[in-house]
C-alpha cells in the first residue's frame, strides 16, 4: 500500500524528469534500511519515538510529548516553522535520542490520489512515464508544483491486461514545511508519509492480538485531536476509509479556561493534572464526553452512508482524549460496538528508562509516530 511504498525509492519524477530534493515525499535517501525517529506534529504537540528491533521482535527505546505553541500549527498547516521545528528540538532532547533519521507525516487532507489502470508489464521506465502523464491528467497542479510517489497494486478487476496503480499527489510547499522544521531541528527528514498509512502502520501490530490477526474484520479507528477527529477505517488490515470532522480536545481545553478563568496553558495543564473543581466531572468533562460519543455516531453514520459497509466489528480511539477515563465504556455504550483504547505497544519490550504506566497513558497518543518510526524496518 501507498504508505509503505513512500519509503522506497520508486518516486515518480517530477516534471522534467527530476525527483525532488532532500525531504522527498515519502522517498528513502539512499537504499540501506536506517533506523528511525517517527515524528508527529500536531496542533497540540510534537510526539517522537525511537524503536529497535532484533528479529521480529520490536523494543520501545525513547519517546517523549511536548507542547505545540497555539497556532504554531493550524488547520494542519504549519503556520511557524521556526517554533514547530523548536518544540521538534525540545521533544528530541527530552527523549534522549540520538537519531538523525526522520520520518514525518503530512496530514491525508493535503494528499490527492487516485487509482489508475495501465497496461501490465511495463518497465520502470515504461511505468514512471505513463505515471507522470496520468498525473497530469489527474492531478489539478502543475507538476512541478507537486510531490508524486506511487504504488503498484495489483491486477485490475478487468482482467491480467492491466494493472491498478494507485497514484499520489502533494503540493511541494506542503511537503518543504515539513522538510524544513525537521531540517531546523537539526534531523534530516528521510520519509514524509502520509498520516492515514502511518496510522495504518501502527494498526497492524494492535491487529496481531485480534482473532485471525485482523483479516475479515472491519475496525473503526477514531483518531481524536485536539482540533480534528478522524475516522480512519481499517478492513482486512488496510485503510478502506479517512474522513475529518470538526471536534477536538481543545474545546474541553477552553471550556476548562472559560469556566475556570484560567490561561489556555493552565486549563490544559489542568485538564491532564486534574485539581479541578468538584463540578469539572458533572458540568464539563460529563457533556464533553457526551459530545464526542455523539460525534463518533456521526461519523461512523456518515462512513456507513458513503461505503459498501453498514457496520463495523470494533471501534479503536486514539489521541490525546482517548485518555480520558471511562471514555471507552461510554462510547461502546453509545455506538454499540465493542470499544478499547488503542495501544500498539502492548506486544513490545521497553527499555530501562521507559516507564511502562506513563507509556500505556501516552500510547493512544502516539499511534502515528509509532507507524512513522516503524518505517525503518521496511523491507
Amino acid at each position: 500500500m501507498l504508505g509503505r511504498l513512500l519509503a522506497k525509492s520508486k518516486s515518480a519524477p517530477q516534471a522534467g524528469g527530476e525527483t525532488s530534493p532532500a525531504g522527498i515525499f515519502g522517498k528513502l535517501l539512499g537504499k540501506k534500511k536506517l533506523p528511525l525517529l517517527g515524528v508527529d506534529i500536531s496542533a497540540s504537540s510534537v510526539k517522537v519515538l525511537e524503536l529497535s528491533k532484533t528479529g521480529e521482535h520490536y523494543r520501545v527505546e525513547r519517546y517523549a510529548v511536548e507542547p505545540m505553541p497555539q497556532n504554531a500549527m493550524v488547520e494542519h498547516n504549519i503556520t511557524e516553522v521556526e517554533q514547530v521545528a523548536q518544540a521538534i528540538a525540545r521533544a528530541v532532547k527530552r527523549s534522549g535520542s540520538r537519531l538523525k533519521h526522520a520520518a514525518l507525516a503530512v496530514a491525508g487532507s493535503h494528499v490527492i490520489g487516485k487509482v489508475v489502470n495501465m497496461p501490465a508489464g511495463l518497465s520502470d521506465r515504461d511505468l514512471q512515464l505513463q505515471i507522470e502523464m496520468e498525473a497530469d491528467r489527474h492531478i489539478p497542479y502543475p507538476l512541478d508544483e507537486v510531490n508524486m510517489d506511487f504504488e503498484v497494486l495489483g491486477p485490475a478487476s478487468e482482467g491480467a491486461e492491466q494493472t491498478n496503480v494507485l497514484l499520489a499527489a502533494c503540493r511541494k510547499e506542503i511537503v518543504d514545511d515539513y522538510a524544513a522544521v525537521a531540517d531546523s531541528a537539526g534531523l534530516t527528514p528521510v520519509v514524509i508519509d502520509i498520516e492515514t498509512y502511518a496510522m495504518e502502520n501502527a494498526y497492524e501490530l494492535i491487529a496481531r492480538n485480534l482473532p485471525g490477526g485482523g483479516m475479515e474484520r472491519t475496525v473503526a479507528i477514531l483518531d481524536i485531536g485536539a482540533t480534528t477527529t478522524t475516522l480512519n477505517v481499517m478492513h482486512n488490515c488496510r485503510s478502506v476509509y479517512t474522513r475529518d470532522h470538526s471536534f477536538g480536545g481543545r474545546q474541553l481545553t477552553e471550556e476548562i479556561q472559560r469556566r475556570y478563568g484560567l490561561s489556555y496553558e493552565e486549563a490544559g495543564l489542568a485538564k491532564k493534572q486534574g485539581g479541578l473543581p468538584d463540578n469539572y466531572q458533572t458540568d464539563v468533562l460529563r457533556p464533553f464526553m457526551e459530545g464526542l460519543c455523539q460525534e463518533a455516531m456521526r461519523a461512523l453514520q456518515f462512513f456507513y452512508s458513503s461505503s459498501p459497509f453498514n457496520s463495523v466489528d470494533q471501534v479503536l480511539l486514539a489521541g490525546g482524549c482517548a485518555q480520558v477515563a471511562g471514555i471507552d465504556e461510554l462510547v461502546a455504550s453509545r455506538v454499540g460496538v465493542t470499544t478499547a483504547v488503542a495501544n500498539p505497544f502492548s506486544s513490545m519490550s521497553l527499555a530501562s528508562r521507559i516507564k511502562p504506566q506513563m507509556l500505556a497513558a501516552d500510547a493512544p497518543s502516539l499511534m502515528i509516530s509509532c507507524g512513522l518510526a516503524l518505517r525503518g524496518f521496511d523491507a
